[in-house]
């Protein structure tokens, strides 16, 4: 389950680069730096937010107002960077995207704190099916891409009913495609307590599956 090679961020060697000479006062660098990450900034937003909330705004609004403030913090970033820009720029963009989603929230009478700005992928998207092939039997063909599909949809069910901490660490991993080590650095966590967290959050996800009898070693002959 390697999420490096499959990450929504540019990698890190050129924006250490850029960094370098945004702390020099190279305003190209600085336009560089965040150009280069508005595509996968709104990637985030395109995943993250309910999608309730993205047929009330519009997508590009919120990520210019993610470039805005993190255009304005900026030098107080790279006075003291505490971690890595991506997970900076992602901090501020989730905080924009829970904001958005509580002003547009579409019930005032839930709680707030049990609403969830976070949506998992519809559709034919490519982290939902990896996940579901990962979850289910290894020996499925590729021939069998309709059932890939059926079982695709139950996990994206299941994910919502995980509880938040795990429902989190699952999307994070899977569709945000971050490092063990970066999901431990936003959630505060140690490697290998993060590692634990996502562990356990798996187990979970497929004793859901095989409660709704998809899991792996799943017979479809006895249905």
């Amino acid at each position: 389950m390697d999420a490096v090679a499959k990450s929504i961020w540019p990698s890190d060697d050129h924006t250490e680069t850029l960094l370098q000479s945004a702390r020099d006062g190279d305003a190209d660098a600085v336009n560089s730096l965040f150009e280069r990450h508005r595509a996968p900034i709104r990637r985030l937003v395109e995943l993250r937010l309910d999608r309730k909330v993205q047929r009330r705004v519009d997508v590009s609004d919120v990520v210019q107002d993610v470039m805005v403030e993190a255009s304005n913090r900026l030098g107080k970033y790279l006075d003291d960077p505490a971690m890595a820009f991506h997970l900076w720029l992602r901090q501020i963009a989730w905080d924009r995207i829970i904001d958005t989603y509580r002003r547009h929230r579409v019930s005032a009478k839930r709680n707030m704190d049990r609403e969830q700005a976070m949506s998992v992928p519809r559709g034919a998207d490519h982290s939902t099916m990896e996940l579901a092939a990962q979850l289910c039997d290894p020996a499925m063909t590729p021939a069998a891409a309709a059932t890939h599909r059926e079982i695709a949809d139950q996990v994206e069910s299941v994910i919502e009913q995980l509880a938040d901490q795990d429902r989190e660490i699952i999307l994070m991993r899977h569709y945000e495609h971050l490092t063990n080590l970066e999901i431990a650095q936003v959630l505060g966590l140690s490697p290998p307590a993060a590692s634990m967290r996502y562990l356990r959050a798996v187990r979970r996800l497929r004793e859901l599956l095989d409660d709704l009898q998809i899991g792996p070693g799943h017979d479809e002959s006895e249905t």
